[in-house]
């Protein structure tokens, strides 16, 4: 018996052995695999297959590997590598679709399957409004294309997959004349390890890396860089070695965060906004997306630098479908997602890296003071609420949205109010019963204030916080 709560919003995920298993993994590889076959509309198909560190990830690539040989498939086993390049190889291969094998940041506990589909030049990743109801119900009920007894695939492992996503990056970058840059990078025992060492090897930056083994018990810390209490040590390790810039990356190498020499974090906001000036001269007038938590500090770069912003939901599969339906060419989420057209819409860690230390290297500016100077917001760092799984979001929204009809109302993915020096957003998430409240304006003080109403009106309507 499956656990059909493992079908999630943007993966397959659950605890390893519990949800997923030896036992049920081949059944999960079916439903995929008829999936494709019965929406490509093609029998034999062509797979880059790539996975993590994780204890368990061996066991599922492998026979996933199996599976997808019995129907005929060709896979690149990229084997260890980070979810980008996975996402990168389906293009450099003109492959038909990609697997990850990786829970991003979640526990040791945890293993998952991230799906794409290569549209044209666009992807597709497989969530629950782009194929992952019809791979649970195939899943559940057994309910497969028959493997043919006459195809057999064929496995062609390729060695060169992250040499070759670098080397693209640089390329359509324009990387050049990078200065002697001393960094230190926490990627915590996990997939970012890939892309530092690549970067030791190719540039003449002091990489210094903490936690730089891979080890699927991640003994540091969990890999998560939205928990910003498990990088103090990277923090603190910045200021002591008098480092130009701190680096932290997830667990699959998807999301990136910065640090400054000062050993402060910088919002992801501020990341985007800088990177934007390299954005839009590479492709002037262009258009770039941002997510609906906080819009100010961008909103302000874009208008500067001639380009044109778009708004979005929450959501990297949403993202990615978003920046391809409306041809922007870039797209940066609070989260520490980046999203490249040169992917397909799909993320890049890697990029973002190489274009801020770009950026430092022109502008001989401390990047403390470079994130000053496209600063013009403030942020109050998202705040969670727990709710009952038999409370409506829709309603506690709803109520909320009566005590600020004065505002400029948006349900473009929860409830959004805006004046014309402040505004916040509560939304529920995509993977949890929680309520997220993120709260922006001109002035500290304002937000501040603006932030303790909300948070007294969420806990007087039944809420906890997180």
């Amino acid at each position: 018996m499956i656990n059909p709560n493992i079908f999630k919003s943007y993966d397959i995920r659950g605890l390893w052995p519990k949800d997923i298993n030896e036992k049920n993994i081949d059944q999960i590889a079916k439903a995929i695999a008829s999936f494709l076959i019965k929406n490509l509309q093609k029998e034999k198909l062509t797979l880059v297959l790539g996975r993590d560190m994780r204890f368990s990830s061996p066991i599922i690539f492998e026979r996933i590997k199996k599976v997808f040989l019995s129907y005929g498939t060709t896979i690149y086993d990229l084997g260890l590598v980070p979810t980008p390049t996975v996402y990168f190889s389906i293009f450099r291969f003109n492959a038909d679709f990609g697997i990850q094998i990786s829970a991003s940041h979640n526990p040791k506990e945890y293993n998952g399957i991230k799906i794409a589909v290569k549209d044209g030049k666009k992807l597709i990743k497989v969530g629950k409004n782009t194929g992952m109801n019809e791979i649970k119900e195939r899943a559940l009920n057994n309910n497969f294309i028959k493997a043919k007894s006459s195809f057999s695939g064929q496995v062609i492992e390729v060695w060169d997959a992250v040499d070759f996503e670098i080397e693209a990056a640089f390329s359509d970058l324009k990387i050049n004349n990078l200065k002697k840059l001393k960094l230190i990078v926490d990627p915590a025992n996990a997939m970012g390890i890939l892309y530092f060492n690549k970067l030791k090897e190719k540039l003449p930056l002091k990489i210094e890396m903490i936690n730089d083994y891979l080890d699927g018990s991640f003994p540091a810390h969990q890999a998560d860089p939205l928990q910003f209490d498990l990088w103090q040590d990277l923090q603190k390790k910045v200021v002591e070695k008098k480092a130009d810039l701190g680096i932290m990356i997830d667990g699959d190498a998807d999301r990136i965060f910065f640090v400054d020499e000062k050993g402060k974090i910088v919002p992801a906001t501020l990341t985007t906004s800088l990177i934007l000036e390299k954005i839009f001269a590479l492709k002037p007038k262009s258009k770039v997306l941002i997510d609906i938590r906080y819009i100010l500090n961008v909103k302000n770069q874009v208008k500067k630098l001639g380009g044109i912003l778009s708004i979005s939901p929450v959501g990297h599969a949403l993202i990615t479908k978003q920046l391809n339906e409306e041809k922007a060419v870039f797209a940066g989420e609070s989260s520490g997602h980046y999203y490249f057209e040169e992917i397909g819409g799909g993320e890049s860690s890697i990029r973002v890296v190489l274009l801020i230390l770009q950026i430092l290297s022109e502008k001989n500016k401390p990047f403390s003071k470079l994130k000053e100077e496209v600063k013009t917001a403030h942020e109050s760092g998202e705040i969670n609420f727990i709710r009952e799984e038999n409370v409506s979001p829709k309603e506690i929204l709803e109520k909320v949205a009566k005590n600020f009809t004065d505002g400029e109302i948006s349900w473009l993915d929860g409830l959004s109010v805006s004046y014309d020096r402040l505004r916040f957003n509560i939304r529920a998430s995509n993977t949890e019963p929680l309520l997220r409240l993120n709260v922006e304006g001109f002035d500290k003080k304002e937000v501040e204030e603006k932030t303790k109403k909300l948070i007294n009106l969420l806990l007087s309507l039944g809420l906890k916080k997180h």
